[in-house]
This record gives structure tokens, C-alpha cells and sequence, in this order.
């Protein structure tokens, strides 16, 4: 087993361990757990994907792949249910990633994957692409 057949397998319980220990938020938005799952879970999610792509340029195997992307989808919902919004996430890694390398930013890349939250008409203005 690989160092990232390892990361992904550990990404992949924690995701696991999240989603089932998490309880939503009485009075949305927990901002503070949504950041956490933002930054501890799909960040890392896809800084791995990216150092593998980019360093020795690893190959995923299709369970690998999916543990990843199950991973990253479990804590997008996790992160949207903390502002009190139902997601049903199938993003991809990649989409993931390269929106990353655009924003820079694990917030944004967040918002634009979700729509959560949903921005002001001003707001959706200032941040357009």
C-alpha cells in the first residue's frame, strides 16, 4: 500500500466518523463547524489529490478514486447541513481541485461547488469569475 492508498483510507474513516457523529446545528449556520470540515476534510481531500497529480504523478485505482471523492461529497454535504441546507453532493476531486488553484481559497471553492450559503445579488456580483 501506497503513502496515498494510506492518506485516502485514513481520509476516508475520518469522513465516515464525521458523517456519523454529526448532529445539524439547532439554530443554522454553525460557521465554525463548517469551516472545520472545510479545512480539516475537503481541503485535505484536495491537497491530497493534488500533490498526487502533481509530484510523482500517482495513479489512482478506481477504489482509491472513490473512497476520495466519497470522502470529499461527505463533508461538502456535512458543511452545507451546517448551514441548514440538504445537499446531495457528486462533485469530482478535480472540480474540486482546479477551483481551489482559481480561488485560492477553500471557502470559496466551497461556495461555488454548493451555493451554500446563498449569496446576495451584490455579493454574487463582486465574486464572479
Amino acid at each position: 500500500m501506497t503513502d496515498f492508498s494510506e492518506r485516502i483510507a485514513e481520509l476516508s474513516e475520518r469522513a465516515r466518523r464525521d458523517r456519523e457523529a454529526f448532529e445539524p446545528p439547532p439554530n443554522p449556520p454553525d460557521e465554525e463547524t463548517a469551516l472545520e470540515f472545510l479545512t480539516d476534510g475537503v481541503g485535505a481531500a484536495v491537497s491530497l489529490y493534488i500533490e498526487a497529480r502533481t509530484g510523482e504523478q500517482f495513479r489512482f485505482d478506481t477504489a482509491e478514486f472513490a473512497l476520495l471523492e466519497r470522502a470529499l461529497n461527505d463533508w461538502l454535504e456535512l458543511y452545507a447541513a451546517c448551514y441548514g441546507a440538504d445537499l446531495d453532493a457528486t462533485f469530482t476531486v478535480r472540480e474540486a481541485a482546479e477551483l481551489l488553484i482559481e480561488t485560492h481559497s477553500i471557502r470559496e471553492t466551497a461556495l461555488l461547488l454548493t451555493h451554500v450559503p446563498e449569496r446576495t445579488a451584490s455579493e454574487a456580483w463582486t465574486h464572479r469569475r
